[in-house]
């Protein structure tokens, strides 16, 4: 982030959430709040105007809900990370979410200091999912009905993952583990530059929109 502060959008149909957050954010040095939406339509126009880095957008809201507003985001280019608020009981929401391009995703109940370090994280291009949570997340994604037959879904995986090269293969793996760049690096000897160049080409080349489908794809390949 070139030691400048992180610029971020809220978005909550709830004004009280909003209050709450852009109170305790703004009390974070490296982050400063550059818009607040109270629903999908509204966040898509303040983020074209702030430009913000990391967006926090709730699912359930007027007009549009935060999953087609960041599937909206998601294919524009240069597109803010976006991470989901949420609570438990929504999870399919979160999946759905994270299908759609989203980062990752906060319970609205998370204390403040994790709050910030997941914006930063996000900001700096790390993935804001442990290892647990992107196993659970996986396992909910191939185990729906819709999305094909276990053999189907593992050709295509594997055809997709033939396309890296083999260093590549070992980083995408590593990914599909919720690895963090700092530990992909260590595991394989290789620096975090270098790490984050290989997640770039692993993206395009799997036409991935974050390290989750990543993860997704290398499990429906059986490799995890």
């Amino acid at each position: 982030m070139s030691g400048e502060p992180i610029r971020v959008v809220i978005v909550d149909d709830d004004p009280l959430v909003r209050a709450g957050l852009s109170l305790m954010l703004r009390g974070a040095p490296q982050l400063e709040i550059v818009g607040e939406a109270g629903d999908g339509v509204q966040a898509l126009e303040v983020i074209a105007r702030t430009r913000p880095d990391v967006v926090l957008m709730d699912i359930r809201m007027p007009r549009l809900d935060g999953l087609a507003a960041t599937q909206r985001l998601s294919e524009q280019a240069d597109a803010p990370a976006v991470i989901v608020l949420t609570t438990f009981d929504a999870d399919e929401y979160v999946v759905r979410a994270l299908a759609n391009g989203a980062t990752g995703f906060l319970l609205k109940d998370t204390s403040p200091p994790m709050i910030v370090e997941a914006i930063q994280k996000v900001a700096a291009g790390e993935p804001m999912l442990s290892p647990s949570v992107t196993t659970q997340l996986i396992r909910r994604v191939v185990q729906t009905p819709s999305a094909g037959s276990d053999s189907a879904r593992a050709c295509s995986a594997a055809a997709r993952l033939a396309n890296l090269s083999e260093r590549e293969h070992d980083v995408a793996v590593a990914v599909g583990h919720g690895k963090s760049n700092a530990d992909i690096a260590s595991e394989l000897f290789m620096s975090v530059a270098t790490v984050k160049a290989h997640v770039s080409h692993i993206l395009v080349k799997l036409d991935a929109a974050n390290r989750v489908q990543v993860a997704i794809c290398v499990h429906e390949a059986g490799l995890i």
